[in-house]
Order: structure tokens, then sequence, then C-alpha cells
């Protein structure tokens, strides 16, 4: 893992019993400017493409509601909201405080009408069937096989029948190096699994195709919809 990106681990708060047992990132606006000088200069743009394609991969229509779980400071949520359109919704939770204000202020910014709050994977605060699809990006490898679990309950829980789930995660193999930094990490065989395990149904997944030389550590999607 980039020195840059290691930081914001080591300086994000630990969490309480009460709040979340995986890890929290913060940093705010220094998250971002240090998030665009590593994809910019040394993954030469491939975190960009995995956002596109993730939100490609989700087929949104007009009118969806979105639903962002790890939103950070809400750089995909702002990119789904201008798929789905004014007719829908859009909501991102992170149990980042800094994350979120951070969201909340690039939303305004832009007048763009997204439901950021600071949130828990675990205890997703939105009624049953609330949304047509859910995203997960680049979080997953920040918890615990026990918190996973959890998560992919509740996210199945928020989901309408026939709804879809898209996850990108770092690949664990590419990610020797930063195990230390996180709480846990699956294999993409087994995050397919766990989502399967949920309940899930027409799971796949796919690998991140990446140039020759590529810095960038390599990551995965799987996708599936709820029975």
């Amino acid at each position: 893992m980039h020195s840059f990106a290691r930081h914001f681990h080591s300086e994000a708060p630990k969490a309480s019993a009460t709040e979340t047992k995986g890890l929290i990132l913060n940093g705010g606006w220094r998250y971002d400017l240090g998030i665009w000088f590593i994809d910019t200069f040394v993954f030469r743009g491939q975190l960009r493409e995995l956002r596109r394609k993730t939100a490609n991969l989700a087929r949104m229509q007009p009118g969806e509601q979105v639903l962002d779980v790890g939103c950070g400071t809400g750089t995909l949520a702002m990119e789904v909201q201008s798929r789905v359109g004014r007719a829908g919704r859009v909501a991102g939770v992170d149990p980042g405080t800094q994350q979120i204000a951070r969201a909340r202020r690039s939303a305004a910014r832009r007048h763009v009408p997204i439901d950021f709050q600071i949130g828990m994977i675990e205890q997703l605060p939105f009624s049953d069937q609330s949304f047509d699809v859910v995203f997960s990006t680049l979080m997953m490898h920040h918890l615990p096989a026990s918190l996973k679990r959890q998560g992919l309950a509740e996210i199945a829980r928020v989901l309408k029948p026939g709804g879809r789930l898209v996850i990108a995660d770092f690949k664990r193999k590419q990610e020797r190096q930063a195990v230390r930094f996180h709480a846990g990490g699956s294999s993409m065989q087994d995050l397919a699994a766990l989502v399967k395990e949920a309940g899930f149904e027409q799971v796949e997944t796919e690998e991140m195709r990446l140039p020759r030389f590529s810095a960038f550590p390599g990551a995965g999607i799987v996708r599936a919809h709820k029975s």
C-alpha cells in the first residue's frame, strides 16, 4: 500500500463496540487530495476506471433508488446521481465523520440531492426493501469475515426483490503488503461465497484488466441479484 494511503489507516480512530468493528478512514479533503495524487501519478487513472466500471455494471435506470455503503467522501455517489437523475434517489453511508462531512459539502456545492449519513454496514439506517441497487467499493477488505456476513445480510435486507449488488474490492493476492493495515481481506471467490450465503443469486465475478507494468494492486468485482 502506498505510504499516503497508510497515513489514513494509521490516523483513523479506533472504533468502539457501539460503533463498528471495521476499520474507519477519515481525512476529508486531505483524503481526496491524496487519492487524486495516487490515482493520477501512481495508478494512472485505474481508480477512476474502477469506479466507472462499477457504476456501469449496475445498469442503473433513471428514477432508481441507490445506496453506496462505505461511500467515503462521496465520489461514486455523485457519479451515480447523474445516472438516476432527479427522479431517483441516492444515499451514502460511512462511519468516518470527516468523510461524510466532506461528502455533504461537496454535494451542497454541486446542488446534488444526495442523502449522506454516518452509519455502519452492520446496521444500515434504512427500512427494508428501500433500494434497487447497492454498491460497496474498496471497503470490504477493511472488514473481518464475521462483519462481512453481517453487512451482506443488512444489504440484502435493504434491497428490493430483484435488486442488484455490485462489490468492487482489492484482490487479496496483490494486497499482501497491506494486510497488516486492514481488519481482514477476501479473495473474490471467498467474497462471492459470502454473497451467495447471504441469499443472493446470479453471482458473478470478474477481474479488472490492468495495463502492463501498472502499480495498481489489482481489483475484482462481484455482482449479484437479490432473490
